[in-house]
């Protein structure tokens, strides 16, 4: 992480560990106590590319909190502006997507605590491969994925 510095962000509050800024008229809520600048000019970026309607591609590096970042700021950015579709967010494996999860639920905590019932209205569902889900002791054993494909219906 060379490089990376924390750095409160002015005009942010704390509360209770925690953070709340704005970015334009977006009120971001970071469950955090410190934000790394990287984290923020991602939010910014990502803001753009939402306002403008089009598709954004960030890079940071491995343990500087994308995932928090993203869900902080598309959440926020959805609170603000109503009438955003729903966000779908893709991982590439199990585990990311138990730790996109995760962070979500902590995200939503927060909120809730921040700003009430109104925090928590978030809609969020995992969805795995045919393997993982299979109920079927004997079947989700099966060593190919396409044959668990196959049988776990």
């Amino acid at each position: 992480n060379k490089g990376l510095t924390r750095r409160l962000h002015r005009g942010a509050s704390h509360r209770r560990g925690t953070m709340i800024f704005n970015i334009d008229e977006v009120t971001v809520y970071f469950p955090y106590p410190y934000i790394y600048k990287e984290q923020r000019d991602y939010m910014v970026e990502l803001k753009q590319a939402l306002d403008n309607k089009q598709h954004c591609m960030l890079e940071m590096p491995t343990g500087t909190g994308k995932t928090i970042t993203l869900l902080s700021l598309i959440t926020s950015y959805q609170l603000a502006h109503p009438e955003v579709p729903k966000l779908i967010y893709c991982t590439r494996t199990v585990p990311e997507m138990e730790k996109a999860l995760e962070e979500l639920r902590e995200l939503i905590k927060y909120r809730e605590s921040v700003i009430g019932p109104a925090g928590s209205k978030i809609l969020a569902l995992g969805l795995s491969s045919r393997r993982n889900m299979c109920i079927h002791e004997t079947i989700a054993q099966e060593s190919d994925r396409v044959t668990v494909d196959a049988k776990c219906r």
